[in-house]
């Protein structure tokens, strides 16, 4: 067993209670208040997994990076969430296909700073977890935002400490802590000397004091560059190190998180190696796959292990699922597949072979789970489900609450911009299928020119879609806006418009987006919808055009409103 200072153990913080993406109070800044109602989303294309077995991805939507822990008959899983607030989700399962959301380690003001984060360029980045003697520890990295950290916990749930800052540098760091306790920061860094070539990396490792957070000892190149670095392999990232059966092996991603990516295996006698490359790398990858293939899956890789009671292995990764060349509006999601062992060593797939979208189940009895394919809030129950966001750091001002008399969200516009650095009034959830609605019902009336309230379906600052109510050339519209150069005006190019006489009365607004096509529909009460504009292309928001790293996310917006 392997075991921590004492120190440590008694460093874990508790967290005072602080308004967060699930906060309720009420709006104290001026101005109108749009009124959203509810909130439902619907897949389209989905049906349910023959009896005995599950369906990939287990965490559909942006949830890139997966790392994962078994603890008894429990496991968490937690994922990358960049300049999303609040960061860095918890997943529970006892059955490694039905998770249910149980946190985030990310959660309060003051944690990290994502004022200044690019939504999905920046913020934090491919968190790992680990559970040792009680504690519960996640190492991480925040890009220009403070560097790589880790947090601690009891319950996985939360409260999580402050972060424990640690000098080293690169991205991606992870914890072993070996039979003698002595713990190891993996991570990857700038190779030996000067780069060979465009993305040479390095996985080092170095002994650190987990009381002190800081690293002591000698610091070890583990691997330099890839599995042969005469073939100038890149992007060397996301190490982790399992013992087993006299053996540490080392698993690392490598060629970039797009259509080269994949996962590589290597062993050592010693945790501080020599590292030998298996027998048969990649262990995971669909780059060698014909493009025109059938139920494509592509960029597989960052993966990490769990070993199962049955002495039977599972692996957790990445991967995309494009409707047309490497473009996804999903994002990198999570995925399980088993891992075959043979002669010591691990494999998830072989050379060839393609990810299925339907799997045998591991042999664990069935959990309970989500339904992530029939998402409704009414805003009844006095706070926000746990998987809304919002945008970077939360305001210090409050500019939404629930109205728990007419279960409402009331949203207060803001002048902070989509577009922009800085905080947009914008709360989402993540798309989590191929095709899918969003409907919710909105009050507004505008009180100036520019000001507007609706849904906002965005990917990164320079790609959104919104729709909504707004004052235009001095009357209140239905209206559709587009963003997608930088030179867009900053709520985005007005695409349609429709007169809206209404005052206060609610309109019902529908998004429904079929991989990168998208329709926008509205209706006053229960009349008929009437489509305001069709087949809107939206492919510039996958994300092989928005910075790659994240999926979209859709909800209530309020935009325009005066400084």
């Amino acid at each position: 067993m392997k075991h921590f200072d004492a120190r440590w153990r008694a460093m874990v913080l508790g967290a005072s209670a602080c308004l967060s993406a699930s906060a309720v109070s009420t709006p104290v800044q001026a101005g109108p208040t749009a009124r959203f109602e509810r909130f439902h989303y619907t897949a389209l294309d989905t049906p349910p997994p023959p009896e005995g077995m599950f369906r990939n991805p287990v965490l559909p939507g942006f949830y890139p990076d997966p790392s994962i822990v078994r603890v008894g008959k429990d496991f968490y899983l937690v994922t990358s969430t960049f300049g999303w607030f609040p960061g860095l989700p918890i997943f529970h399962s006892t059955d490694l296909v039905n998770w249910k959301l149980i946190g985030h380690a990310i959660d309060r003001p003051g944690m990290v700073d994502l004022g200044h984060s690019r939504l999905v360029a920046d913020g934090l980045y491919a968190p790992a977890i680990d559970y040792r003697n009680g504690l519960f520890v996640i190492f991480n990295t925040c890009v220009r935002c403070g560097g790589n950290f880790f947090v601690t916990a009891r319950d996985p749930a939360g409260p999580w400490s402050d972060p424990i800052w640690v000098d080293i540098g690169g991205i991606d760091p992870s914890l072993f802590v070996d039979e003698d306790g002595q713990a190891w920061v993996i991570n990857n860094d700038a190779p030996p000397g000067d780069p060979l070539y465009e993305g040479h990396r390095a996985i080092w490792i170095q002994p650190i004091d987990l009381a002190s957070g800081e690293v002591t000892g000698e610091r070890t190149l583990l691997v330099n560059g890839g599995t042969d670095l005469s073939t100038q392999p890149v992007w060397a990232e996301g190490p982790h190190i399992y013992r087993m059966g006299g053996w540490y092996y080392l698993s690392v991603a490598e060629g970039g998180t797009m259509d080269q990516h994949s996962q590589t295996i290597y062993r050592s006698r010693s945790v501080t190696g020599p590292y030998e490359p298996g027998p048969v790398n990649p262990t995971l990858t669909q780059r060698d796959l014909p493009a025109d293939r059938a139920d494509r899956v592509e960029a597989t890789g960052h993966a990490d292990m769990v070993r199962l009671d049955d002495g039977s292995w599972w692996a957790t990764f990445l991967a995309m699922r494009p409707f047309t060349g490497m473009s996804t509006l999903l994002g990198r999601e999570s995925w399980l597949l088993p891992v075959e062992w043979t002669d010591g060593w691990p494999r998830v797939l072989a050379p060839g072979e393609p990810v299925p979208l339907i799997s045998t189940r591991p042999d664990l009895p069935e959990g309970a789970g989500t339904d992530w394919s029939r998402i409704t809030d009414d805003f009844s129950n006095g706070k926000l489900a746990q998987d809304w966001l919002e945008v970077r750091n939360p305001a210090p001002v409050q500019w939404y609450a629930l109205d728990r008399s007419a279960n409402a969200l009331l949203l207060v516009p803001g002048a902070d911009a989509a577009s922009g650095p800085g905080k947009p009034h914008f709360l989402g959830r993540r798309m989590r299928h191929p095709a899918a609605r969003w409907t919710t019902r909105l009050t507004f009336a505008p009180s100036g020119k520019g000001e507007g309230a609706g849904l906002l379906a965005m990917a990164n600052e320079e790609n959104f879609l919104l729709a909504g109510i707004e004052m235009l050339d001095g009357e209140t519209q239905i209206v559709v806006r587009r963003h997608d150069l930088a030179s867009d005006p900053e709520e985005g190019v007005l695409i349609a418009s429709s007169p809206f006489a209404g005052g206060n009365t609610p309109v019902d607004l529908r998004l429904t987006i079929r991989d990168g096509v998208a329709d926008i529909d509205w209706r006053v009460g229960e009349g008929g919808w009437r489509t305001l504009a069709h087949a809107i292309n939206i492919e510039h928001m996958a994300s092989a055009h928005s910075d790659l790293f994240a999926g979209v996310v859709a909800g209530p917006y309020g935009w325009g409103a005066a400084d």
